[in-house]
């Protein structure tokens, strides 16, 4: 089949699309509560043809034997297995999927080939069967049992053989379908096949290790009249952790410190602890070492001390050719435990699926279930070429929790059709999925080893933004960031359905702390999570990248987001200008309350006194009328309410705007790849941001230090005459009635323009005037 063309593709339009595609049979136009299996996606007719084994083959090689293998054709589309050497009765046990709707032919046939043949029309035998007369399965249906098929010649004769075969129409539910020879990779080798298949991965159980180390004793020093600069290396795997030096310079040092370390299940690998003595900026002498097994680790739930324990040293002498491990009397005092308590962030803290703690035992029961129905894309751009042209062969990837799934390989299609749905259970509603496209290149050898596959685009869904049992259908922009700015690859159709098991108890987790308690009881600092959470992304991407097929690095990265924190100009605007949006809240009070106070509004003005007298004169009111409006607020927003999920906005990115310059910078490496002018006009850059953001947080900091400064005596008129006007507002205050000072406040604020001056106000032009510790900067 002639692989589909790239349409024209119009101007981008980053929009989300409300779409109506035919699943569920429908019924989900009319808002149907759905239960049955693969009800998010649209139905696919397959036909399947298991080719198990044969038997009585013919030896028609010079030898006697014969080298069988299977070929399986319908129409356009063949899918042959592999050639079994020098047996008559050969077994295969794999199936073929060909779609039905792609399929033009009546009958199809099963042949029986010899590697040995050249000829095409030479054949073993076949076995022919009509299409329409495939019989139909549907799950849970158990398997159909394979059957003896009698083999028989081109001319219709039978000949010597047979094949068992089971041939069936099924769907994309049948089990058959993740591991099946699928016709829309017709052009793939056999050595490649595996990389088009779907799959679900799951990623490694992490736990953090956390290593006390207290103190060491009886160190032995080459030179005796040393004091040793004595730290603790910890290497663990790839990864390796050191501890400062001891403050104490002697055989005897402490540290007290913990290094903590992310390791996966099962812990294959030991901890190696050993202790250095620094003798130079690049030369360290070990000075004793000992091992840890995980498996004897104490797991730690709960915020409670572990048993601490010394371990003996010991050390590696080479003596010429012979290599020997020397015991020491030196000892290492640690306490090494899990700590289960703590949720591993493996995710950007914005974007997590998962809260839960590492040990099981904290778990909670799930509160509802998400399904994903990952129906198909559109005008997808080419990515490579092939043959002079450009092509593209997609797949997605989901991730949430510690679940991963891979939707088959796509080949050769600008409007992929995938129609599978998956399941997860959800424990917490406020978490976000991530579905990511991706660019195969490891299908059909083009690529190489050291390949990638180049990202298409990437979708989130925040659950908490979806109403329960509601499915929601809609064409998602695929947008990648590159170099030479936003660019839009085309269009995802995605069908979600999140279903709540109980009400109650996802309302109780909006009550509840978002993280495990050890994350309050004892905080691990900003820089120990940045650090924990790449040690994290490294393991899982290693773990995932030795599945069949991989789950390769770039793509992990990708869907982790890893590198979100490296500086970026875009992202620092697009920060910036959220912030502004915060406190528009603010400005736009201000602005109401300014025209108030100018009587821009009589009626306004006066309604507002009306309304500030009766709170003064019947203060229990007070309350109840904020909540009333924050109540009115709430339901006068609810005709605004958001209808669709949020999605990735290039105006609110800063995305659409970024120069290219700033692209650049941003898809730098660390440390950087540039050199001269370049480097040194982006580091002025740099600067000059930096020396904005200084003023503004010493501007700040200065009028903290004036407020400070009114008792402090600082400036000794200034503190004196607040002395006093505090003292002469005690009296006022307690000689005049309360209700009668607000009303003279709130009409003195409230007076009409005739009576103000424009000036800056007596306490603002009082507190410009207090000394800040600007006077103490160098």
């Amino acid at each position: 089949m002639p692989p589909k063309q790239n349409p024209q593709m119009p101007s981008a339009d980053y929009s989300l699309k409300k779409t109506f595609p035919n699943i569920g049979g429908g019924r989900v136009l009319n808002n149907d509560n759905l239960t049955t299996a693969f009800d998010l996606v649209e139905k696919m007719h397959i036909v399947y043809v298991r080719v198990v084994r044969a038997k009585g083959l013919p030896g028609i090689n010079a030898d006697g034997t014969c080298d069988p293998f299977v070929e399986v054709k319908i129409g356009n589309y063949k899918g042959t297995t592999n050639y079994v050497e020098k047996n008559p009765n050969p077994e295969w046990n794999q199936v073929f999927a060909f779609s039905k709707d792609h399929i033009h032919a009546t009958m199809g046939e099963i042949l029986v080939r010899n590697k040995e043949f050249v000829n095409d029309e030479e054949i073993l035998g076949r076995v022919l069967f009509y299409v329409s007369e495939v019989p139909s399965r549907v799950p849970p249906d158990s398997s159909l049992a394979p059957e003896w098929h009698r083999l028989e010649g081109r001319n219709g004769l039978r000949v010597q053989g047979e094949l068992m075969l089971a041939i069936w129409m099924g769907n994309q539910a049948d089990e058959a379908f993740p591991d099946a020879w699928h016709s829309d990779v017709l052009a793939i080798s056999g050595e490649h096949i595996a990389n088009t298949r779907s799959k679900v991965y799951l990623s490694p159980r992490l736990w953090y290790l956390r290593v006390n180390v207290i103190e060491a004793q009886d160190l032995v020093l080459r030179d005796q009249n040393r004091r040793p600069e004595a730290y603790v290396k910890g290497i663990l795997g790839t990864i390796v952790l050191r501890s400062r030096v001891s403050p104490k310079k002697s055989v005897n040092p402490t540290w007290n410190e913990d290094l903590i370390f992310v390791v996966a299940e099962p812990f294959d690998e030991p901890l190696i602890l050993s202790v250095e003595d620094k003798l130079g900026a690049d030369k360290d002498e070990c000075l004793g070492r000992c091992v840890v097994p995980l498996q004897m680790v104490e797991n730690r739930d709960k915020p409670i001390p572990v048993s601490h324990r010394w371990y003996g040293l010991e050390k590696t002498v080479v003596n010429g050719e012979e290599t020997k491990v020397v015991r020491l009397n030196s000892r290492l005092h640690l306490r090494v435990s899990f700590d289960g308590g703590y949720h591993v962030f493996d995710e950007s803290t914005h974007y997590n699926s998962d809260l839960r703690a590492a040990s099981k035992l904290l778990w909670t029961p799930p509160i509802g279930v998400l399904e994903l129905g990952i129906l198909n894309a559109e005008g997808l751009q080419p990515t490579k070429n092939k043959d002079g042209r450009g092509t593209v062969d997609a797949y997605c990837v989901a991730k949430y929790g510690q679940k991963w799934v891979r939707t088959r390989t796509i080949v050769d299609s600008f409007a992929p059709k995938w129609n599978e749905q998956y399941t997860w259970e959800v424990y917490d509603p406020c978490t976000v999925i991530t579905i990511g496209v991706f660019e195969n290149c490891h299908i059909k050898g083009d690529g190489g080893v050291v390949a990638k596959d180049p990202r298409i685009g990437k979708v989130r869904i925040r659950l908490s933004t979806l109403k329960t049992d509601r499915i929601y259908t809609h064409s998602y922009p695929l947008l990648v960031l590159q170099n030479t700015g936003v660019k839009k690859m085309g269009e995802i159709q995605l069908a979600v359905r999140f279903t709540c098991t109980s009400l109650l108890n996802m309302l109780q987790t909006y009550t509840e702390p978002l993280l495990p308690k050890m994350h309050y009881l004892h905080p691990l600092t900003v820089y120990q999570l940045d650090s924990l959470r790449h040690q994290a992304t490294y393991t899982i991407s290693m773990r995932l990248g030795r599945a069949e097929p991989p789950l390769r690095k770039e793509v992990v990265e990708y869907m982790l987001d890893v590198g979100v924190n490296m500086w970026s100009l875009r992202r620092g605007r697009a920060n910036f200008a959220r912030i502004i949006r915060l406190f528009n809240v603010f400005f736009m009070f201000h602005r109401w309350f300014n025209e108030i106070c100018k009587w821009k509004n009589a009626t306004k003005t006066i309604a507002t006194h009306f309304l500030l007298m009766v709170l003064v004169f019947f203060p229990c009111l007070i309350l109840p009328t904020f909540f009333l409006s924050l109540f009115t607020v709430g339901i006068w927003n609810y005709r605004k309410r958001p209808r669709y999920p949020p999605h990735m906005d290039t105006q609110f990115s800063y995305a659409d705007t970024a120069q290219n310059d700033e692209l650049d910078e941003e898809f730098d490496t660390f440390p950087s790849s540039k050199g001269g002018e370049v480097l040194k006009a982006r580091y002025d850059r740099l600067r000059s941001i930096a020396g904005r953001m200084q003023t503004v947080l010493g501007d700040l900091a200065t009028q903290g230090e004036r407020v400070q400064s009114l008792l402090t005596w600082r400036d000794p008129r200034a503190t004196f005459m607040f002395v006093i006007f505090c003292l002469i507002a005690a009296i006022l205050i307690y000689v005049i009635p309360f209700r009668m000072m607000i009303i003279f406040v709130v009409f003195y604020t409230l007076r009409h323009p005739k009576f103000r001056i424009d000036i800056p106000a007596v306490p603002q032009n009082f507190l410009r005037r207090l000394p800040a510790k600007t006077d103490s900067l160098l």
